[in-house]
């Protein structure tokens, strides 16, 4: 793959913004129009994934709602890969989540679904998405949809690594070790989101592990589903969790139970509704990005977007 690096010189660092498994992150500024930029160092990985990550950013670049790379360069001593970014004001999506209202929930929503959209359409899935990776400058009403680190590009018949996703956020065919996921992984991943937003929770399903993931998540949509996934493909419950569900029957509870004086200005029936399409344990029953953008659930907002 032929990559085009830019001066590295071109760039000062100000300071650290984060860290993850694969990299840190800092602001900075681009001396040559004094811009602010995202400034994301690589820790030592494979080139193979290096060069996936920039082939991806560069198919979805100027895609709605998608970070842009901007340039690519190399620390001169240890040779090191950098991304930089465009930046965007914003505050962490979990800190905002609290005060969004319920038109802003549906505005951002959409604007993932069609970062999504967008991406699928050009054979690629995010792998994860969550609250970690969506900024948004709530002023201008903006969203960005970040971090591709994890993303691949989908195969009909491929077998993928199951240990993608972050644990609050896996779709059940991560947790039984369905290698022949697709797509409606990330749909998965933002009912998860969406759910945390309506219900102005910091996270829906809480494990404490894989498997508690999997348990935690048989008490709000039953288990009858789950059985019925698992004999479909021909998959295996993990012993590990079956343990767990010793001595317990999982029956699906409504979504209503989870309304509170919190958060019923952020609940509707077309809210319920494509929640549920979307939280589906059989990967091949969720609403699609397309599907979910027309739904209802987005009229009001329909103006705005």
């Amino acid at each position: 793959m032929n990559i085009q690096w830019g001066d590295i010189n071109n760039y000062e660092v100000h300071h650290k913004l984060g860290r993850g498994k694969y990299s840190e992150v800092f602001l900075g500024y681009c001396r040559s129009n004094q811009q602010k930029a995202v400034i994301k160092v690589l820790k030592p990985v494979k080139a193979e994934k290096i060069y996936r990550e920039i082939k991806i950013l560069q198919t979805l670049y100027g895609g709605p709602n998608i970070i842009k790379l901007c340039d690519l360069v190399k620390e001169p001593k240890s040779k090191t890969p950098c991304f930089v970014y465009e930046y965007m004001p914003h505050t962490e999506t979990k800190r905002l989540s609290p005060d969004l209202t319920d038109n802003d929930v549906r505005i951002y929503l959409y604007k993932i679904l069609e970062a999504l959209e967008f991406a699928h359409s050009h054979g690629i899935m995010h792998r994860d998405v969550k609250p970690l990776n969506i900024v948004i400058n709530n002023d201008a009403k903006e969203l960005r949809l970040i971090d591709w680190g994890l993303a691949d590009y989908f195969f009909p018949d491929k077998e993928y690594n199951v240990r993608v996703a972050s644990r609050y956020y896996k779709g059940p065919e991560l947790l039984v070790d369905d290698k022949m996921y697709h797509y409606s992984l990330d749909i998965w991943s933002l009912g998860c989101t969406m759910a945390g937003m309506i219900f102005k929770v910091d996270t829906f399903f809480k494990g404490s592990d894989n498997f508690d993931q999997l348990v935690k998540i048989m008490k709000v949509l039953g288990e009858d589903d789950l059985h019925d996934y698992v004999n479909k493909y021909n998959l295996k419950i993990p012993k590990e969790v079956k343990k767990l569900m010793k001595g317990y029957e999982f029956e699906k509870i409504p979504w209503e139970s989870f309304v509170n004086n919190r958060n019923q200005q952020m609940v509707s029936s077309e809210a319920f509704d494509l929640l549920g399409k979307m939280l589906q344990f059989d990967k091949n029953k969720r609403i699609r990005c397309k599907e979910a953008m027309a739904h209802a659930y987005f009229n009001p907002i329909r103006d705005f977007i």
